[in-house]
């Protein structure tokens, strides 16, 4: 064998053995539950662990109580005075005469609101005079008027309510004509209403209030059987008497309203339809004051009443009053 022939042979030598190592490589399955068994594993902790299972027991624990009281009322108290004067010289030339009136006023109101219950009351006192020179001094104004109701709610805007009310006025009140002498014709109790009412009572709004009295008797007093004469139907009180009794049907709505910014409207209509005689005896009543707040103290009200009465008066009455005043309420 030429060496040519011997190279050639080895290099083919070579390359058979190197594709047979390969293809047996490649078919060698390799045993994964030994590997398994030879893997070691970290040692375990040789301590023994303790487990206790974990309780949640409530457990109170002792709190102060807050001096914290749940009221149910509320008040209010309304003073004010109004002062009006004015002074003349004796040779003032445009004429004149000095005059001075004072004017004050009390409303206290307390309302009492757990359902289904409420309570309000209210104690209204008015008193005004005035004196010019040369003239005894007569009084401008003049009312005592203490209100009282009682309710349960039967729905979101009805109640059943049960009411007394009573009106007088403090001070002796005399007519004035010229060249005459003035005449007595009311003073305290002279007339005096005490008015007694039970039926519904209908808030279809916060600031508005319509009681419907459908059982409601008023007893009237005339005290002074002195002024009988003086007077034109003798406050429904037969002569000889000083009490009347009528039993009547009866409508009371009353109004408290912010109306602009720093102005408020109280207005309150009474309707008295007695039963006995509903068409001479019908009795309206309507009082209005319109308030306007100048700053904390000072307020400018306006204030009007219209009444028709046949036991007083055949005719519509009316009195009215502009006063500049100081004016305080608690709380404010």
């Amino acid at each position: 064998m030429s060496k040519i022939g011997f190279c050639i042979f080895t290099i083919a030598l070579v390359f058979s053995i190197k594709q047979s190592i390969a293809q047996k490589a490649d078919s060698v399955k390799i045993d994964t539950t030994l590997i398994n068994k030879l893997r070691i594993d970290p040692p375990k902790n040789i301590l023994p662990v303790h487990s206790r299972p974990l309780l949640i027991r409530p457990q109170p624990i002792p709190v102060t109580m807050l001096d914290y009281q749940v009221s149910y009322w509320r008040k209010y108290l309304t003073v004010g005075v109004n002062l009006n004067q004015s002074a003349f010289s004796n040779n003032w030339s445009g004429g004149g005469v000095s005059s001075f009136a004072l004017g004050a006023n009390i409303d206290f109101k307390a309302e009492y609101n757990k359902q289904p219950l409420s309570y309000t009351t209210e104690l209204l006192l008015i008193y005004g005079i005035s004196k010019n020179k040369g003239q005894f001094s007569r009084k401008t104004n003049d009312r005592i008027f203490y209100d009282n109701k009682l309710a349960t709610q039967l729905s979101k805007k009805w109640y059943f309510f049960g009411s007394v009310s009573f009106e007088s006025q403090f001070d002796v009140g005399y007519q004035y004509s010229d060249g005459v002498a003035p005449l007595l014709i009311s003073k305290f109790m002279s007339p005096g209403y005490l008015t007694e009412a039970i039926g519904f009572e209908y808030k279809p709004v916060k600031y508005i209030d319509i009681r419907i009295g459908t059982g409601t008797a008023r007893q009237t007093f005339v005290l002074d059987t002195t002024i009988y004469h003086n007077i034109s139907g003798n406050y429904g009180v037969t002569p000889g008497s000083t009490f009347h009794n009528d039993l009547a049907f009866q409508v009371v709505s009353t109004i408290n309203k912010d109306i602009a910014t720093n102005m408020n409207l109280q207005a309150r209509y009474a309707l008295f339809i007695p039963y006995n005689n509903i068409i001479h005896n019908t009795t309206h009543r309507l009082d209005a004051t319109l308030a306007a707040k100048v700053n904390r103290l000072i307020n400018v009200t306006l204030n009007g009443t219209v009444l028709y009465d046949a036991t007083t008066n055949t005719k519509v009455q009316a009195t009215q009053g502009l006063a500049l005043g100081i004016i305080y309420k608690f709380p404010n």
